[in-house]
Formats: C-alpha cells, structure tokens, sequence
C-alpha cells in the first residue's frame, strides 16, 4: 500500500484542484486501488464510491452489466477496462471512472491470460481509454500491487492531460 500512496496523493490533489470526482471498479487488484484513494485524508470530496467487481454475478449486481451488455466482449480485454470505467462513473455520476480487470495468477483466466496480465481504463471528460499491462509472473500479491499502480498511473496521467489541456 505504501508504494501506491504517492500516486494516489497527487490524484487527490488534482480532483481536488479541479472539483472532480472519481468512482472505480476494480477486479484483481482486490480493492487496493479505492484503499489508496481513501487513504488520502478528505477523500470524501473526491472519492464517490467503488466496486470489486471479481465475478460475473458481481458484474451484473454491482454494474448492472449483464450478459447482452457483455455480447461482443470479452472480460479482461480493453473494451471491457473502458465498459467499466464508464459504467463506474456513469453509476456514480462521477466526473471519472478508473476500471481494472484481469489475472492476478497464481495461474491464468478462464479467457487464456496468463497470469500477470491486466487491462485498466480511465474514463472522463472528452476520454475513454484502455491499455493492458502483462507483467510475465505469476506473483498474485505482486501483481495485484502492479495492477494498482498502473491503474493510478494511468489515472494521474489523464488528469495532468487534461491540466495541461487547459481543462
């Protein structure tokens, strides 16, 4: 956790800077990104709420993504990352969704990813984007941890995009 703080204090001061809000759906990294976001005292000015969203009945419970929404997709896939960021931030009628979703290991997915593979998605104002990270190992507590701080970087770069875009 302490190695996610930093991210998640300079993500803080730009949600706050700005009047943003945020609300994530998170799968392998367990919770750890909402927990780094909540560690930063007054939280509740930015933070909205969050999701662990483990399992397809989590999916449709938590997100209200059932399986016509799923037609054409594939978790653990880009498209999926940014179906979840912006249904986090739609739900919540946050100003930006962070989504993670993938295989933490010790072993790989039901979809054929190996273990260490994650895909992570921001969406916001004018942008939705998702990546996929593949760190090559099967170290779930590990991987977890990566999954987070990619999550957070890839959060703390948007908002500094949109800083320097004037927005």
């Amino acid at each position: 956790m302490q190695t996610l703080l930093p991210a998640a204090h300079r993500i803080a001061g730009l949600l706050k800077a700005s009047g943003a809000t945020i609300a994530v759906a998170e799968s392998s990294a367990g919770g750890l990104v909402a927990a780094a976001l909540l560690a930063v005292p007054g939280a509740s000015a930015y933070f909205l709420g969050g999701a662990v969203v483990y399992t397809r009945q989590a999916r449709a419970l938590l997100m209200g993504i059932d399986d016509a929404a799923m037609a054409g997709l594939r978790s653990s896939s880009p498209p999926y990352a940014v179906l979840l960021a912006r249904t986090a931030r739609d739900r919540f009628a946050a100003t930006w969704g962070l989504a993670e979703t993938g295989a933490a290991g010790p072993t790989g997915n039901r979809y054929g990813d190996a273990a260490g593979h994650s895909c992570l998605a921001v969406c916001g104002p004018d942008v939705a984007v998702g990546v996929t990270l593949e760190t090559a190992s099967g170290d779930r507590e590990a991987n977890m941890r990566a999954f987070a701080a990619a999550a957070l970087a890839l959060m703390e770069r948007a908002l500094m995009e949109r800083v320097l875009a004037g927005g």
